[in-house]
């Protein structure tokens, strides 16, 4: 009983010492879309239900990813946020090796799994999932991926050039995708090929 006591204050001092992050939340005009990641993050953990503010505070206390994701929300918000953030970003550093270009546009509900080692630059769409060291941008002047709803780039992949991966795509480990993937596709290898379309077994080659 003892521990169980100890363990909610020592959670109660970690959330306060977090409150700025909640001034932010406020102060942005992007509350909508964080909330969706934040929906998004609390399903994958299964934690329990708990109010989206709590579950906010909580996940910038735990995950430096989301933190990433979080600056990343507001630096595209309003300038009053912008400013806020430039002073308290010191005092809670985000994942030092997760980079999310501030030029892309993110739909809400991405969940980035072990950010370590990892570039997103490309437009993506919602509910995407992004593991470990998986590299997604440019691979000449010609563009940088588009990337649709529902879509998981999985641990090693490298996602490069302007292609399109389409809707309900799953990125496998360590692939590499130079060209366009359909919808509802399962991509795995170097080049990387479908193994799997709508729910079919297949081997097929990207064009």
């Amino acid at each position: 009983m003892m521990k169980g006591i100890l363990n909610q204050v020592i959670t109660v001092l970690e959330l306060t010492f977090f409150l700025p992050q909640l001034l932010l939340f406020y102060l942005t005009n992007q509350k909508e879309i964080i909330i969706n990641d934040v929906q998004k993050w609390v399903s994958v953990f299964e934690w329990k239900e708990s109010s989206d503010l709590v579950n906010l505070l909580t996940l910038n206390s735990r995950n430096k990813e989301f933190r990433n994701l979080y600056y990343y929300r507001i630096s595209k918000g309003n300038l009053l946020a912008r400013i806020f953030m430039k002073i308290v970003k010191p005092f809670y550093p985000e994942c030092s090796s997760l980079f999310i270009d501030p030029s892309c546009n993110i739909g809400g509900g991405l969940f980035i799994q072990h950010g370590f080692s990892t570039i997103i630059m490309a437009d993506m769409g919602e509910d995407c999932w992004v593991n470990q060291q998986v590299s997604i941008g440019y691979k000449d002047k010609t563009g940088r991926p588009k990337i649709g709803n529902n879509v998981r780039i999985t641990a090693g992949a490298k996602v490069l050039g302007n292609l399109t991966l389409g809707n309900n795509v799953t990125v496998g480990a360590n692939a590499v995708v130079t060209k366009n993937v359909p919808d509802n596709c399962v991509v795995v290898g170097i080049p990387a090929y479908i193994i799997k379309r709508d729910g079919l077994k297949v081997k097929e080659e990207l064009v």
